[in-house]
């Protein structure tokens, strides 16, 4: 059995054709290919996308995916949560699972924590509500200045980063197995290496920061993360994953 790890695909999965990935060949649905964060195949509902799905479920592996911050969480949140290897998910397709946060899960004989979500650097101040009052007025302004920004609910949503009780989830079950895994699976990075996984200043935020605290104190053997755009390891027992896609060490 294998287990393979990737970073951001953003609803494009041509990665995962046999062109591109050929270790596929052999593999079985006890096989997984788990992607760090902006999955982006629960997004419109479109016949598309829903064809893309499909297409996925058609692979001889299960497809494992955490959320990041370019998600559409209202339609993630019309799937039900069921429990599967120790921990809480989402089944999109019976081998297409949404690996909850804060989670532990037992995989292979391997343990897994999973922390999904991240703040959208990209847009910082223009995040518009269509029900507040002079929407149009304000979308209309922005676009002749050509500043970008984001709908509620449409483009951005507030989900994008853990509520309260994912964060208590999180301390809870690494308290329950004595903060001992195998792997970390988040989409950001804790707050120290931030300003090595970016030629842009990045600001530390409160999931960064829990992640620091994490990363202090939670015994691993390595840490997979997403969210910029790069295959790199800042650090000893760290990778940041883009394209690529690796084999884990069982």
């Amino acid at each position: 059995m294998a287990i393979y790890i990737t970073g951001d695909t953003h609803g494009e999965f041509a990665r995962f054709t046999e062109e591109f990935f050929p270790e596929q060949a052999g593999m079985t649905k006890a096989d997984c290919v788990m992607i760090c964060g902006d999955f982006g195949g629960v997004w419109d509902g479109s016949e598309e996308e829903e064809s893309w799905l499909d297409w996925l479920e058609t692979r001889p592996f299960t497809t494992l995916f955490i959320s990041g911050n370019h998600e559409n969480f209202d339609r993630l949140a019309q799937y039900p949560v069921e429990q599967w290897n120790g921990g809480e998910v989402q089944l999109i397709r019976p081998s297409v699972i949404h690996l909850t946060r804060g989670q532990v899960f037992h995989i292979q004989g391997l343990t897994f924590f999973t922390m999904g979500g991240a703040r959208s650097y990209d847009i910082t101040k223009e995040i518009l509500d269509p029900d507040e009052p002079g929407f149009n007025h304000r979308r209309k302004l922005l676009e002749i200045k050509g500043i970008a920004y984001r709908v509620k609910h449409h483009s951005w949503w507030p989900e994008e980063m853990p509520s309260h009780q994912e964060y208590q989830a999180a301390l809870d079950n690494l308290e329950a197995c004595s903060w001992k895994v195998d792997y970390v699976v988040t989409h950001c990075c804790p707050t120290s290496l931030l300003q090595s996984v970016s030629d842009r200043p990045r600001q530390p935020d409160q999931l960064t920061d829990f992640l620091e605290v994490l990363a202090g104190r939670c015994q691993f053997r390595y840490w997979f993360f997403g969210h910029y755009h790069d295959n790199t390891s800042p650090r000893r027992k760290f990778a940041l994953l883009y394209e690529q896609i690796w084999r884990l060490k069982s």
